[in-house]
């Protein structure tokens, strides 16, 4: 113990980087430290951004000796903090979601048997029946895709089954893809981990169960059953089920409390206590919504290269078009996701059209366009509203090719859509571009949202900003003008450590929490908002919000338009 009292361990095992965070049970930071795959291992594993590509059949992966020496690595660098790591109680943290890790049937024996006098890439060369671990972007699974729809009838069935329609990313379609490929690695295989179990699994010294809601990035767990779907694992082991079953294991239904204590590999090597407890790891996504006591109905929106918008519901209501997963700690809650390929860049595009500013500053004319530009470009009645789509890149929301495309309609009914031929002055483009996305989310995120307080219209409480997207005036005065928030619109500010910071709250929650202490309460009650959230926008504006609300008919008829003639196919 310090004088503080215990301290908590998070990890994020990201594309293209290791982190671990250390923190107290106020939540205040003690140490953090970090691995770049790329500068630390890029000329040993001979990748890029973390991973190894085979262009000619769409693979994306990344060799998991790459991950065992990252962890001693890390580890050492904490060590040479002097962190004091003999007072951490709990570990947790989050992993990239879907990658799937594939263990000998030595592993358990290897695991068990570890001594700190060697690394773990060499103690464990022989506990692999696979080197390599399929990332997120890969897009190798086309055919098993169509597979897993055809067999539960459609992409609307999967959904409701499973959460997602089905993705070339998500792990059943990877594990049936490497069935068919590698069958003699398949049958080599005694268990199959996803990046989150299989980190778990390294500090316990044996194999861990998969998470409760990272399981649900694998399109073969039946969310409303709460079990494996048994269609599905028999067409993904080629009529095996009962053998995929075994090598998948049972999925621990409680985030929280301990799965086991601490190899003492890391006791002998790093001094960790032995009564250090592990607690279950989870997916990247589902640790976003842990970095901050969201409550049911906020939004978290990440403004990246793509952009993510991410809500806690108690509503089950899936969609091909969007993400169903459990919520990582609290049962009956479910995680809402969004995944959009055309985010930050699609707004650089546009950007870049305009002419340059003299002050050097690349977003100053973009961003008095937008500010100035009324919403949808109606100044006064009778203006028609302007709608488009600005897809750089085949989108995933809707499933459209690359392509621009311009509408209007009328500004108070939505009605008498109509596709623009010439396209309107360039300068309106700024605004109308995060007009198409906000609208985006709020068509697909309006089933799930209510009325925050008596006489407002069914909205998100706070929405928050996360990535380079959130530093943007422009940007988060028209994501309010459209998503509304009746708390308002915060920047949330965690240094990039939103994941691991979610990992560590997750440790903090799973070895503190009194009986039946749910994650936002326990968390929200030391979490300070000083340093962490700044409010960016006030949110929802009267007479603004209604505005957008008369037209998203219309918006959503204008992608089903565009889907008739422009499916990715």
């Amino acid at each position: 113990m310090t004088d503080n009292g215990p301290l908590y361990l998070g990890f994020d095992l990201s594309t293209q980087q290791l982190k671990a965070i250390v923190i107290q049970s106020d939540l205040s930071i003690v140490s953090s430290a970090k691995v770049d795959f790329d500068q630390d291992f890029g000329a040993k594993y001979k990748i890029k951004k973390g991973v190894l590509v085979n262009e000619q059949e769409g693979e994306v992966f990344a060799p998991v000796a790459l991950w065992l020496e990252s962890l001693d690595l890390v580890l050492r660098r904490l060590q040479e903090q002097n962190t004091p790591l003999n007072c951490i109680k709990g570990i947790s943290g989050s992993c990239q979601q879907h990658g799937s890790v594939y263990w000998s049937h030595e592993a358990e024996q290897l695991l068990g048997g570890l001594t700190a006098d060697k690394s773990l890439v060499d103690q464990l060369a022989g506990a692999f029946s696979h080197p390599f671990a399929p990332n997120w972007q890969d897009h190798s699974t086309q055919h098993e895709c169509d597979k897993f729809e055809e067999t539960m009838g459609t992409a609307e069935r999967l959904a409701q089954a499973t959460g997602s329609a089905a993705h070339h990313r998500f792990t059943g379609t990877q594990i049936m893809r490497l069935r068919h490929k590698l069958p003699q690695m398949y049958t080599s295989t005694s268990r199959i981990s996803l990046v989150s179990s299989f980190l778990a699994s390294l500090f316990l010294g044996s194999i861990a169960p998969m998470d409760i809601s990272d399981v649900c990035g694998m399109n073969l767990w039946d969310i409303p059953s709460n079990n494996w779907s048994s269609p599905l694992l028999d067409l993904a082991s080629g009529g095996s089920p009962d053998d995929l079953r075994a090598k998948l294991g049972e999925v621990r239904q409680d985030g929280g409390g301990s799965m086991g204590n601490v190899s003492s590999y890391f006791v002998n090597k790093y001094n960790f206590s032995p009564d250090c407890g592990v607690a279950p790891f989870t997916g990247d996504n589902p640790a976003t919504i842990l970095a901050l006591p969201l409550r049911p109905l906020d939004a978290i929106v990440s403004l990246g290269t793509s952009t993510t918008f991410l809500m806690s519901t108690p509503v089950y209501k899936p969609d091909p078009s969007y993400h169903f997963f459990n919520h990582p700690t609290t049962p009956g809650q479910y995680m809402f996701m969004l995944c959009y390929k055309n985010g930050g860049l699609a707004r650089e595009k546009v950007r870049d059209v305009l002419p340059s500013s003299e002050s050097g500053d690349v977003w100053e004319n973009f961003n008095k366009h937008a500010l100035e530009t009324a919403p949808l470009d109606v100044r006064k009645e009778g203006d028609r509203a302007k709608l488009g789509l600005y897809f750089y890149l085949p989108e995933i929301v809707p499933n459209i090719k690359a392509g621009t495309w311009r509408y209007t309609c009328d500004a108070n009914s939505g009605e008498g859509l109509e596709e623009v031929k010439e396209p309107w002055a360039k300068e309106t483009d700024a605004r109308a571009i995060i007009e198409s996305q906000a609208l985006s989310m709020r068509l697909r995120s309006q089933k799930l949202v209510t009325a925050p307080r008596e006489g407002l219209p069914a909205q998100p409480g706070r929405v928050y900003l996360v990535g380079g997207g959130s530093l943007n005036p422009a940007i988060t005065r028209v994501l309010g003008d459209v998503l509304g928030g009746a708390d308002g619109v915060y920047k949330l500010d965690v240094g990039g450590n939103a994941c691991a910071l979610g990992g560590a709250y997750k440790a903090v929650w799973a070895f503190e929490r009194g009986d039946g202490e749910a994650f936002d309460e326990l968390i929200g009650k030391r979490w300070k908002e000083e340093g962490a959230i700044q409010r960016v926008d006030e949110g929802y504006k009267k007479g603004v919000f209604e505005k957008y609300g008369n037209v998203l008919g219309a918006f959503e008829k204008m992608e089903e338009e565009i889907l008739k003639v422009a499916k990715n196919t």
